[in-house]
């Protein structure tokens, strides 16, 4: 049914993505460098810049101009996420079981139903309620064809004819189950592929009301099929046209409340600050004696927007407001941040235990998937408040010596003594703290990739994974990518206000 050579290409939901994949990163750097993890993990400015910059007292506005701004805000945030969220998919609305909603729409549908079936049961049969059904199917049928499929325009129009149909009812000559089997035929011809199935069901069914509802449930779920279709189709055109929407949109939101870049100042000067106290440390002499401020370069905007963002990976949400222009991506942000952590989490667990196993074990590729996958599903909960890291590590460490031993009695190696299981797991639960070394070490190079990876451009050659980090390098990727495309966006958008704002920021004094 799917291989008509007219259905329109109306991928289902599932089978619409933007690419989320970039080929030729590299394993393995050796290596790391805590300062970038160090200052980004303590997110303290310099004295110099600790207080919140000025800005010009609020107007008052009106209550047309605040629900313009809101209406605004909200076209802006759906346009935002579209061209952000690769996965962004419409959803078919589902009213809870319980609510009064769901039960007026049930009763209203079943008397509409009852009264179709008392019209067909009459003799004759009245057919007023089923040819505004057809009218209906007709109407949904012609909006799913694109502008090529004349031939099943011409097809839909000629069988479904709502004057003929009503002549033939009047003349008692209209086959309503003839009539079914056509709509039925073209659901299967300009479906998604994914719906063959249940439009092939329909044909099971020989009841015309029961079919009818079927039809329409059907067709519910082939609009939305066909919504998401146009989201996908739409989205390189409303990258390029949303930029500048969500940048004017933004300015006026800026002219009604012209403080709206206090904390992007603030978030950018703590980046240079950071940045600069680096470059200070590292002109330092060997001797130890004074550097003179004037030999160390200033920072260049874009490597201070670029630290800044990766700062956004470790920010206290629950202490400090957001910067302005990435408030709408917030949450995208903390989802990130908790990614990483739990990242962070199962690749030191990896580290030390393939440290101390044998080393044929770490290169079995099944047994390493086979561990990452436990340790992973251990770890799932971590968003939960109920979640406590230290009883989750507690039983990764007895899992993973049950799964290491079991490996080594297969591979028929010196199986663990009670001593090595010992401190396996000590060092597995010393994972909890973010003090220990071999967390703050995979830490410290997750950083370091995501640097390199945001300063690279997509320009070949890309950053290679640093050590220690290949059994997550796939996992490590895919949030990568989520993390550059989101920056990127961000940057197009704001790119001229940064600019303004470092502009000042980035002066020797």
């Amino acid at each position: 049914m799917s291989e008509n050579p007219d259905k329109p290409n109306t991928n289902e939901a599932g089978e619409s993505k933007s690419s989320d994949s970039e080929q030729g990163l590299e394993d393995a750097v050796e290596g790391s460098d805590e300062a970038l993890q160090k200052n980004i993990k303590s997110g303290s400015p310099s004295t110099q810049r600790m207080q919140r910059p000025h800005s010009s007292p609020p107007r008052f506005v009106t209550v047309e101009e605040l629900l313009d701004t809101a209406k605004g805000v909200a076209n802006m945030a759906l346009a935002h996420e579209i061209v952000v969220n690769g996965d962004f998919r419409i959803k078919p609305v589902e009213l809870p079981e319980d609510s009064l909603e769901k039960r007026v729409k049930d009763i209203v549908h079943k008397a509409f139903w009852d009264c179709l079936s008392v019209q067909l049961s009459e003799d004759p049969p009245t057919y007023d309620h089923a040819i505004k059904l057809v009218g209906e199917i007709k109407e949904t049928l012609l909006s799913f064809l694109l502008p090529g499929h004349s031939r099943l325009r011409n097809q839909i129009m000629e069988v479904l004819d709502l004057d003929l149909i009503k002549q033939e009812a009047e003349n008692g000559a209209l086959d309503i189950s003839k009539l079914a089997e056509f709509i039925i035929g073209m659901m299967g011809t300009v479906c998604a592929p994914a719906r063959d199935e249940e439009v092939k069901k329909l044909k099971d069914i020989k009841e015309i009301v029961p079919l009818f509802r079927a039809i329409f449930s059907v067709l519910d779920l082939m609009k939305v099929d066909m919504a998401n279709f146009a989201v996908t189709s739409i989205r390189p055109h409303l990258m390029q046209q949303s930029v500048e929407y969500e940048r004017k949109k933004f300015q006026q939101l800026l002219e009604k409340q012209p403080n709206s870049l206090d904390f992007v100042t603030q978030w950018l000067e703590e980046a240079a600050d950071d940045l600069m106290n680096q470059k200070y440390k590292n002109a330092l002499p060997a001797e130890g004696g004074a550097a003179d401020s004037g030999d160390s370069p200033m920072p260049n905007p874009v490597a201070v927007q670029n630290y800044a963002y990766l700062k956004l990976l470790k920010w206290d949400h629950l202490q400090r407001p957001f910067p302005e222009t990435v408030l709408m991506d917030q949450a995208r942000f903390q989802e990130l941040q908790l990614q990483l952590e739990q990242l962070t989490i199962l690749g030191a667990v990896l580290l030390v235990t393939f440290s101390m196993a044998a080393p044929g074990i770490s290169s079995q590729a099944d047994f390493a998937e086979k561990l990452k996958t436990i340790v992973k599903i251990l770890l799932t909960d971590a968003h939960l408040p109920s979640f406590h890291l230290k009883d989750a590590l507690t039983t990764i460490g007895e899992k993973v010596c049950l799964e290491v031993s079991g490996c080594l009695a297969l591979c028929g190696l010196t199986p663990f003594t009670t001593e090595k299981e010992t401190v396996l797991k000590g060092q597995i639960q010393a994972v909890a703290s973010p003090d220990d070394p071999i967390r703050r070490i995979i830490d410290s190079r997750i950083l370091i990739f995501l640097e390199s990876y945001l300063a690279s451009g997509h320009q070949k050659p890309l950053p290679t994974v640093p050590g220690g980090l290949g059994p997550v390098q796939k996992e490590l990727e895919e949030v990568a990518v989520k993390f550059v495309r989101l920056v990127n966006y961000n940057k197009m958008v704001f790119s001229p206000y940064y600019d303004a704002i470092l502009s000042k920021i980035l002066v020797r004094p």
